[in-house]
């Protein structure tokens, strides 16, 4: 240890010691995770003396001891921090020895920083679950216990650094045995500042029409005989509301559809949580890697593959194979489900497409008309985190929508920022992200942009994120889309403004999430982006690296026959793609003349190379629906019905005059046809051929460019089948594939691109 400061002191046996002294500045995830009293114990443990503290978003830490103690001390920290942490070493620099007596946790001190981590909302720790199911403890089915290793987090801070007057608690004063626990170095809760008791903490309450306000255990009680009596629940967790009634129940789950004009999109479910998962096994078929993310510290949704006699209702998730299920992560969760004793719809509270709602007067406002009764809690929500969902591909977990226990989600840049950055994203199942240096932060889901309080909790997420990072933004970055709400707020922010090509903002996530230097060949599928040339891209290829993107490969276009409508009316896209090859194709019930007269003229019918309209039609033709309820509906129920072992057919593939491949899906329209092949027969061509007609075009571009790193991102690749079967046959075509593993690939991970490419270009 060169260049140290040292001194000797006296120990037994008169031999002399040398002591050294060092200060160390650690990083990451660092805060609100119990790295402080973890600190503190290693230091007991090493025989270090000094002190640790909090400094806006870093732990400053002075320790001084033997060379070999100090060793030991900075190696335990790294390698057995507390499992929330994420420790870094930014600095380490050798000081002057001091006289220390012992080893202190001081109190934090406040600073401006860019090094603030934001701490992510966290499930309930296996100690706190073994005190709240102890009748022993005084925190017995307490549904507010929690630790440092758990609990909110992100939901309840107001500002930094994360002492308890800076969060939403601060309004619950300790009560003596509390303040005892949040006071001493060596208890689990030292500090812990959601910390709370049935004495002292927030307490539930229950409401129901006509009654009177029920109180504590009592609410608790009144809120499951609702459950036990088929009634809908509106129950507020850590991040918003959930909605929730008896998941084996047609007709409450039918009522909580009708009320909440939710007909066909799928119902998350929450199950008790069992060593065996016996429940969950009853109702859908986990392989280990859904077993290990629903088990994941973050207790996410995961998409499962249902039973084939799935004991739940089936109005839960009509025309598709997968259910969205969820184990219990907060406290009121376990005691909810464990005291009901079978599965739960638990379906996030909102109305069509806006954010999770988080005040108590605004939930009973705006769900009165649903709800049977309300179940409260006086705990203010900073901010909501709706629940994140995740979609087994590949034996990996991809991420379709970021949320409580993974968002703010911190990905680092392969380069820095001239100057920080706001990425406002798109329009639907929107994020913003903050980048600054070689850092960007993405928030939580924040729902479409097209209801007023979706783009008002934009507005405010994205003066939040600047306020708790400390940094201010120098210019906004929005999508190339005139229509969009967030293309239009943009200029209403003050600062310069940079619109980002949506396919562009695509592929640059893609790289930016991985990393990766050189050219890259990433397909950008999905329903709907803005293009250079005016008309509606879906379908691209897109050839070169952040900031210098070009297309290389498309599918041949066609009509939206009604603008915007065709997105919700997939029998338009079937009547648009026969139209544009001459082919006839009646749909019952349907007038077709006036539209082919606007089609032929091309009125209100937008050029598009969109495979997620592809993929309308070809529910269109295969007659599973004509109507779409919800974004991807169309797609998933292709999906769900596909024989995944069908062989492709050859699509014809030219070059352009501007020396774009084309790919023709003309030959597809008579199979999706073909009656005499059953629905998942032609569904599962569909999905080979599409797979065949983008190896077709990687093989193309290679041979040209020479390029043999492959991405695929856009919310088309949430598709199992297709991701499964394109990266097998190009990985055994010498393709290294690249897939989203952190980020959505869908508009969720837009905002993220835009930085990427505005940094990069």
């Amino acid at each position: 240890m060169s260049n140290t400061w040292f001194m000797t002191v006296p120990l037994r046996r008169k031999r002399r010691v040398r002591v050294y002294a060092q200060k160390l500045i650690f990083g990451g995830r660092v805060q609100g995770v119990g790295f402080r009293p973890f600190v503190y114990r290693t230091a007991q443990r090493c025989g270090v003396r000094g002190w640790v503290r909090n400094r806006s978003g870093v732990v400053e830490v002075l320790a001084q001891g033997a060379p070999e103690m100090l060793q030991l001390f900075r190696h335990t920290l790294m390698t057995e921090a507390p499992p929330l942490a994420r420790p870094e070493v930014l600095t380490e620099q050798a000081i002057k020895t001091q006289r220390l007596a012992d080893f202190q946790i001081r109190q934090s001190e406040s600073a401006l920083s860019a090094q603030v981590h934001i701490p992510p909302d966290q499930f309930a720790c296996d100690d706190c679950l073994a005190e709240f199911n102890d009748p022993r403890d005084r925190r017995f089915q307490y549904p507010f216990i929690n630790c440092t290793q758990c609990g909110p987090r992100y939901t309840l801070i107001e500002r930094l650094p994360y002492d308890r007057a800076n969060t939403s608690m601060a309004r619950f004063h300790f009560c003596p045995r509390c303040a005892a626990e949040y006071a001493d170095p060596g208890d689990r809760r030292f500090h812990a500042e959601p910390l709370a008791c049935p004495d002292c903490g927030p307490r539930l309450e229950f409401c129901a029409s006509g009654n009177d306000a029920l109180f504590g255990p009592a609410a608790f009680a009144a809120a499951l005989l609702a459950l036990r009596s088929s009634k809908i629940v509106a129950v507020k967790g850590i991040g918003g509301y959930h909605l929730l009634c008896d998941a084996r129940n047609s007709a409450a789950v039918s009522t909580l559809r009708t009320r909440k004009n939710r007909p066909d999109k799928p119902f998350a479910v929450m199950f008790p949580l069992q060593s065996d998962l016996a429940a969950l096994r009853r109702a859908v078929r986990p392989l280990a890697a859904h077993e290990d993310m629903l088990r994941n510290p973050m207790r996410p949704i995961v998409l499962v593959p249902k039973q084939t006699q799935c004991n739940l209702a089936s109005e839960i998730a009509p025309g598709c194979a997968e259910i969205g299920a969820m184990l219990p992560y907060s406290p009121l969760h376990h005691l909810l489900i464990e005291e009901f004793g079978a599965p739960l719809v638990a379906t996030s509270a909102n109305i069509s497409g806006e954010p999770v709602l988080t005040e108590n007067e605004t939930a009973t406002a705006r769900l009165d008309a649903i709800a049977d009764g309300f179940l409260h809690h006086d705990r203010p929500i900073v901010r909501p985190a709706d629940d994140p969902v995740y979609r087994i591909i590949a034996d990996a977990p991809r991420p379709i929508r970021l949320g409580r226990g993974n968002a703010p989600l911190e990905i680092e840049l392969p380069f820095s920022l001239p100057s920080p950055l706001l990425a406002l994203g798109g329009q639907l199942k929107n994020t913003v992200a903050l980048g600054w240096g070689n850092r960007v932060v993405v928030s939580t889901h924040l729902g479409d942009m097209d209801t007023p309080r979706g783009l008002a909790l934009l507005k405010t997420v994205a003066a939040d994120l600047q306020t708790l990072y400390g940094v201010a933004a120098q210019a906004v970055l929005c999508d190339s889309h005139p229509g969009y709400a967030t293309t239009r707020l943009a200029p209403q922010l003050g600062l310069p403004v940079r619109k980002i090509f949506h396919h562009e903002a695509h592929a640059s996530a893609l790289i930016g999430e991985f990393g990766q230097a050189g050219d890259c060949l990433v397909f950008t599928w999905d329903g709907a982006g803005f293009g250079r040339d005016g008309t509606i891209w879906g379908g691209e290829a897109m050839l070169g690296r952040p900031g210098r993107w070009r297309r290389v490969a498309t599918v041949r276009p066609f009509a939206l026959l009604g603008g915007d409508r065709a997105a919700l009316d997939p029998w338009r896209i079937a009547l648009a793609l026969c139209w544009e090859v001459g082919k006839e194709w009646q749909i019952a019930g349907k007038d077709t003349a006036l539209l082919h007269h606007a089609w032929s003229r091309r009125l209100n019918c937008p050029q598009t190379s969109s495979i997620g309209r592809l993929f309308d039609g070809a529910a269109a033709l295969l007659g599973l629906l004509s109507r779409s309820s919800y974004e991807g509906q169309a797609a998933s129920h292709v999906e769900a019905i596909c024989d995944d072992t069908a062989e492709p057919i050859a699509l014809p593939l030219s070059r352009r005059s501007d020396g774009v491949w084309e790919s023709d899906w003309t030959p597809l329209l008579d199979i999706l046809q073909n009656s005499r092949h059953s629905v998942a027969d032609r569904a599962g061509v569909f999905h080979a051929t599409l797979a065949e007609l983008l190896l077709t075009q990687a093989r193309a571009v290679r041979a040209r460019y020479g390029v043999d790193r492959l991405g695929l991102t856009g919310g088309v690749f949430q598709n199992r089948v297709l991701c499964e079967r394109v990266r097998s046959a190009a990985q055994n075509e010498g393709f290294s594939v690249y897939h989203p593993e952190r980020l959505p690939c869908n508009d969720a991970g837009l905002s993220f691109g835009q930085i990427v490419e505005a940094g990069a270009g």
